[in-house]
């Protein structure tokens, strides 16, 4: 069943000089065996924990489990919506909590915690979550973009 990310809020660019403490952006999706596959052949980690059925049943994870970089949605929110197209990765931490199954719906969002206005750098908290279990969390640093540079 594929999961309706229509709710997803839209996406753009919100200027440094927009930007407020404590503001939120978020997305959802669906992590498929499709986007497993995708990933594996993409990024060439084809680990058979992510792969293979049989293998991956006699791990600690008792079946499948998504790439831990593949969950880490935060970069679609930070480069689609908060603070959006233009903005530059600088810097991402991230700590893996739980595992992502195929089929789990991930929600990942990102809070604006800091800004640096003469350097254009945004701090942001990530996280991910399954339904109420938090399987990641992290801090970005990004260089937003600017009005004045248009």
């Amino acid at each position: 069943m594929m999961f309706d990310t229509t709710h997803n809020l839209p996406r753009g660019t919100i200027c440094i000089e927009d930007l407020e403490i404590g503001m939120t952006r978020s997305l959802t999706k669906q992590v498929t065996d499709r986007d497993i596959e995708l990933f594996a052949e993409v990024s060439t980690d084809r680990n058979p924990v992510h792969l293979d059925d049989d293998y991956a049943q006699d791990t600690i994870f008792e079946g499948r489990i998504a790439h831990g970089m593949l969950t880490a949605l935060i970069s679609a929110v930070i480069g689609e919506q908060l603070p959006g197209h233009g903005t530059v990765y600088l810097a991402q931490s991230l700590k893996f909590l739980a595992p992502v199954r195929p089929g789990d719906v991930v929600t990942a969002e990102v809070k604006v915690t800091a800004i640096d206005h003469a350097k254009r750098r945004v701090t942001l908290e990530t996280h991910c979550s399954v339904g109420k279990t938090m399987v990641l969390k992290g801090e970005a640093l990004v260089l937003a973009p600017s009005r004045k540079f248009d």
